[in-house]
């Protein structure tokens, strides 16, 4: 290997500087992920709605997120990460300028559903396929770390926006976060330019081939049982997500203090995907995702029995520390038995999934909570989503113990 090769080889410095450009980039994109969550009492105020129709923008986001993350990856495949960076930097921009003029909800969901969370969608899948081919050695770490952009856009992100609402309003703030987008973007995707060279992606190709015989499921029979297992477990988690900001608006806590407990769970959800990313390159990827399962099943049912100020905090801080790991764990598992040519889209198709089931998960607990005036039921819903995730999980993993016992 000459200097040239050595210099960007996986695992390099320069593998390491590309991850915290990464990380940046989806810090800054993934706003489009959690806007939408912070302002469903506003859009309630300000279009006279009932609280699952105030839902929708979100679910709009996502279903434009979870597109998105499929297209970006297959962008991203073919000529490289810059250009969806640049094309994210667009959409959001667009996006939420027109959604700081809609003249009705649907207008405002349909610049989330077409616009802003196809933008998003560059923070994250390609991203993430985009660093997996620079690293082997520490891949679990830098999936996290990449995946923690929408972490960070969650715990940034929602003190920002929700301060902008109460001082200048829901449109004017919109427009903002356009010209963020715009401003941040763009002149970080030259920075990009540079692709793994061949022999790096030959080598992971041969890898991954072997390690699929010893699995022993094709590779799209393994998608099909991640994208299940991505949307149920999504499912489960999207009820305190979306829902934590009006549930303690409820609760007669405030707004403000929900937008605290969503950064709480954001905050604590980094250091969670980043303890993931150490245990999944010691147990492998499938193990790693099993315990995260089982742990947010555990947070799911403890907000069951406390609903104090306080005891809530408690518990949502709980939820971040078990929840945070299991999304990078499909694409460790992806990047580990796939062909990485493939990488984008097929992580950008499970990812999707999980965006699915996040988009779902936001509009039937909502939907739940106009039905019985409680959230009760729709915890129990997630856990039952969970459930289905665990048992799937848990079956890969008797799948993959050769792995685990090497390891």
């Amino acid at each position: 290997m000459n200097a040239q090769d050595a210099r960007y080889a996986p695992d390099s410095s320069y593998a390491w500087m590309r991850l915290a450009l990464a990380l940046l980039v989806g810090t800054i994109a993934c706003v489009g992920s959690w806007s939408a969550v912070v302002v469903v009492t506003a859009v309630q105020q300000e279009f006279g709605v009932m609280r699952a129709d105030a839902s929708l923008p979100y679910t709009f986001a996502m279903i434009g997120f979870g597109v998105g993350n499929i297209a970006m990856g297959r962008l991203a495949d073919r000529f490289g990460i810059v250009w969806p960076i640049v094309l994210g930097a667009l959409l959001l921009c667009s996006g939420y300028a027109l959604a700081s003029v809609a003249g009705s909800l649907w207008q405002f969901a349909l610049a989330h559903g077409f616009l802003i969370g196809l933008g998003a969608a560059t923070g994250f899948s390609p991203l993430i396929a985009d660093l997996s081919h620079w690293f082997r050695r520490y891949r679990g770490l830098a999936v996290v770390f990449g995946a923690s952009g929408s972490y960070l856009a969650g715990m940034f992100w929602p003190q920002l926006i929700n301060w902008g609402v109460q001082t200048h309003g829901l449109r004017t703030t919109h427009l903002w976060l356009g010209i963020a987008c715009l401003v941040v973007m763009l002149p970080l995707a030259p920075l990009f330019r540079r692709r793994p060279n061949a022999a790096s992606i030959a080598a992971a190709e041969a890898t991954s081939a072997g390690a699929r015989g010893s699995l022993g499921l094709s590779p799209n029979q393994l998608q099909l049982l991640l994208v299940v297992a991505g949307f149920c477990c999504c499912v489960a988690m999207s009820m305190p997500q979306v829902h934590i900001v009006a549930y303690c608006s409820d609760l007669g806590y405030g707004v403000a203090r929900g937008a605290e407990m969503l950064s709480v769970m954001m905050a604590l959800g980094i250091v969670s995907r980043i303890s993931s990313g150490f245990v999944a390159d010691k147990i492998g990827g499938t193990a790693t995702l099993a315990l995260s399962s089982l742990m947010q099943g555990m947070a799911l049912f403890l907000y069951l029995w406390f609903d104090g100020l306080s005891s809530l905090f408690i518990v949502t801080g709980i939820f971040g520390l078990f929840q945070g790991g299991i999304v990078p764990m499909y694409a460790v598992i992806i990047r580990d038995y796939m062909p990485p040519r493939e990488a984008g889209v097929r992580i950008g198709v499970v990812m999707s999934a999980t965006i699915f089931g996040m988009a779902f998960g936001g509009w039937v607990s909502g939907l739940i909570f106009d039905a019985t005036s409680s959230y009760r039921l729709a915890f129990l819903n997630g856990l039952a989503w969970n459930l289905i995730n665990l048992s799937i999980v848990c079956w890969l993993m008797l799948k993959a113990r050769p792995k685990l016992a090497a390891a």
